[in-house]
C-alpha cells in the first residue's frame, strides 16, 4: 500500500491481456480467462478465472475491477478522491472530530485492531508517524542515491510516541472514526491489499464464481481450484535470485502473501534498508529473510506474513501455530523452514 503518488494521477484502467484458453484448462463447460491491470494500489493484478464464454468473463471482470478501485479510493492515506471519505481524510481530520465512514473502510480499522491484539502489536496501522519518515527518506535516497540517509532517531522516537492502537476510536453504532492523539497517523500498508483482495474475491464468490485466482501486487487470493482435483499453484519468489522461484505451493480456497525485504529497499553507505519497520527498533527488521504465509482469509495472511517477518523464527512459528497458519521461511543462514505446508513440484497457476 505504499505509493509514489506524484504518478498516481497518471493512473487509468489499463487491461494488458484478455484472452480465452479455449485450448487449454477448460472443465465442466467453462473456459479459462485472465485479465491484467495496472490502474490500482500502485501494482500489478492478475485476475484468473473459469466462465462459460468470454461476455461472462468480462463482465465479472468489470465488477471485480470496480470493487477492487473502491477500495483503493477508500484505503488510499496520498490523496483525495471526490465523494470519497478515505485514510487520507482520517489522517487529516479525525483528530478534530469524529469521522462516519463506509462500512468496508470501518471494518479495515477493526480489523487493523484485532491483528494488532493477535500478533502482540507486531503488525499496527497506527504506525503511519514512523512509517511516513521511512518513506520520505526511502523516497529521497531512490531520488538522489549520492545522498541517500535514514531517517533521523530522535524523530522516529518521538513520532513512536503517537502510535498508540487505543487512540483510535471506533464508534461501532455511528460508524465513526476518532483519534484520541492528534499526531497519531494510519498505515495499513501491512493489511490494505489482503483485506481488499478478501473482500472482492468473497463478493466474486457471492455472484457465483466458484474459481478464480486473484493476484493483488503479490497478495494472492484463491476460490476453489484450477481444475477438479487440481489447486491452484503458486510460485514463491527466491529472495536471492529474482528470476529464481524458492518454492512452489498448492492453493484451494486459501491465500498466499510474502513478506521480504528484497523488493522494496534503498542503499545508505552500503546497505540496504527496506520498507517492513520493526515496532521496537524503529528499524527495517533483520529477524528472517522472507517469509510467505498461507491462510484461509486473505486479510490474514497478509497481516500474519509482516508479523512473522516481525519476529524472531522461533517466536513467528509459534505465533503460526497458534492461529493455524502455514508458513515457509528462509532464515538469514540460507535454511528453510515449513510450518503446515509442503512444497508442490509443478508450476504455478
Amino acid at each position: 500500500m505504499k505509493r509514489n503518488r506524484p504518478f498516481r494521477s497518471f493512473a487509468f484502467f489499463l487491461a494488458l491481456a484478455f484472452f480465452a484458453c479455449a485450448f487449454s484448462g477448460c472443465t465442466g463447460g467453462e473456459n479459462r480467462y485472465e485479465v491484467t491491470y495496472l490502474s490500482l494500489f500502485d501494482t500489478v493484478i492478475t485476475i484468473i478465472l473459469y466462465a462459460p464464454d468470454e461476455a461472462a468473463a468480462q463482465a465479472e471482470f468489470q465488477r471485480i475491477y470496480s470493487d477492487l478501485a473502491r477500495y483503493d479510493a477508500l484505503f488510499d492515506i496520498y490523496g483525495e478522491h471526490p465523494n470519497v471519505t478515505n485514510l487520507k481524510t482520517l489522517n487529516d481530520t479525525a483528530a478534530l472530530a469524529p469521522v462516519q465512514v463506509e462500512q468496508a473502510l470501518f471494518d479495515l480499522l477493526r480489523f487493523g485492531k484485532e491483528a494488532y491484539e493477535a500478533t502482540g502489536g507486531r503488525v499496527n496501522i497506527a504506525m503511519g508517524s514512523v512509517l511516513s519518515l521511512w518513506h520520505e527518506a526511502r523516497s529521497a535516497g531512490i531520488e538522489d542515491p549520492e545522498h541517500a540517509a535514514l531517517p533521523d532517531m530522535d524523530a522516529l522516537r518521538e513520532a513512536a510516541a503517537h502510535t498508540d492502537i487505543d487512540d483510535i476510536i471506533l464508534d461501532e453504532s455511528a460508524k465513526t472514526v476518532y483519534f484520541a492523539d492528534p499526531m497519531l497517523k494510519l498505515d495499513v500498508g501491512a493489511v490494505g491489499k489482503g483485506f481488499a483482495a478478501e473482500l472482492a474475491a468473497q463478493s466474486a464468490k457471492e455472484r457465483g464464481v466458484s474459481r478464480m485466482l486473484l493476484n493483488l501486487g503479490g497478495n494472492v487470493c484463491a476460490l476453489g481450484e484450477k481444475e477438479a482435483g487440481e489447486p491452484w499453484r503458486i510460485n514463491v519468489q527466491d529472495p536471492d535470485d529474482a528470476a529464481g522461484v524458492l518454492t512452489t505451493l498448492a492453493l484451494r480456497d486459501a491465500s498466499l502473501v510474502t513478506s521480504g525485504g528484497y523488493q522494496r529497499y534503498y542503499t545508505v553507505g552500503g546497505k540496504q534498508y527496506h520498507h517492513i519497520i520493526d515496532p521496537d527498533t524503529l528499524m527495517p527488521a533483520e529477524y528472517v529473510k522472507a517469509v510467505t504465509v498461507t491462510h484461509a482469509n486473505s486479510g490474514w495472511a497478509d497481516a500474519l506474513s509482516t508479523a512473522l517477518f516481525n519476529l524472531p523464527y522461533e517466536e513467528g512459528r509459534a505465533l503460526a501455530e497458534r492461529v493455524g497458519a502455514g508458513a515457509v521461511w528462509e532464515l538469514n543462514d540460507g535454511s528453510i523452514k515449513w510450518l503446515g505446508i509442503s512444497p508442490e513440484t509443478e508450476g504455478s497457476s
